[in-house]
């Protein structure tokens, strides 16, 4: 019984609450493709948008079709080792599948509705992203992104380019106090210039409510308030198991 509880304990103990619905993009309906229109996204959605998920590898080989059932499929790919890039695209640390958002054409953001947010609750948004090239296309870019939630707009930095290559994968982290219950989530990539077409990756989205030490050191991570009722739940159970250990 001490064991179980302590297994208990220590599970809850491991990790707040992820906020974000397949931050890492890897559930899809179709693999490879542009989202809402020839694959979905579980979580996201992106209507209408030139925003595409690559599965790790495929970005500069099989690439993803911009439409679907067509004679004339031509799959979209990014420059890369493989087809004659620059440099390799490298692989993001949270691996498999990414998404991939043209910044200067078909612009539309890729959305999660959040629906548990706490009001007054400190909340850390983190997430990786790089940036890359549409292959077939020549000249210097930028990319970025510009992303929104609960009333807040946040932006990376501005990454400049070179012609046919690609950045590595960058982390980013943002925080806001939660002014409302629910929001959505929205990432809109933002790249110059149109026609050397300038695209955004991401992969990695994680929310998570965290405290604010009032002594400068960096925030932590809080388990939400049922993860904190598991916890106690458990914790109860390891006292009451070791006070009857050492009943004779």
């Amino acid at each position: 019984m001490a064991f179980a509880a302590c297994m208990l304990a220590s599970s809850v103990l491991a990790g707040p609450v992820n906020l974000i619905q397949n931050g890492g993009f890897e559930l899809t309906s179709n693999g490879n493709g542009q989202v809402d229109f020839n694959t979905a996204v579980s979580g996201w959605t992106s209507p209408g948008g030139y925003n595409f998920v690559f599965a790790s590898g495929t970005a500069d080989t099989t690439g993803a079709v911009t439409w679907f059932g067509s004679e004339n499929d031509i799959p979209l790919t990014l420059w890369g080792a493989n087809n004659g890039g620059a440099n390799a695209l490298a692989h993001s640390a949270n691996g498999g599948n990414f998404l991939a958002a043209d910044g200067a054409y078909g612009v539309v953001p890729i959305q999660q509705a959040i629906n548990n947010l706490v009001i007054g609750t400190t909340y850390m948004l983190k997430f990786e992203w790089a940036a890359a090239q549409q292959w077939g296309f020549h000249g210097e870019t930028s990319e970025k992104w510009s992303v929104s939630i609960d009333g807040n707009t946040f932006e990376t930095a501005a990454y400049n380019n070179q012609s046919h290559a690609s950045s590595g994968w960058m982390q980013e982290a943002f925080t806001f106090t939660a002014k409302s219950g629910g929001s959505l989530l929205s990432f809109l990539a933002a790249g110059t210039p149109e026609g050397h077409p300038p695209f955004s990756l991401l992969d990695g989205v994680s929310l998570f409510a965290i405290n604010t030490p009032d002594d400068g050191s960096p925030p932590a991570e809080v388990p939400e308030p049922a993860s904190l009722l598991t916890m106690l739940t458990g914790l109860g159970l390891l006292a009451v198991a070791l006070r009857r250990r050492r009943q004779p």
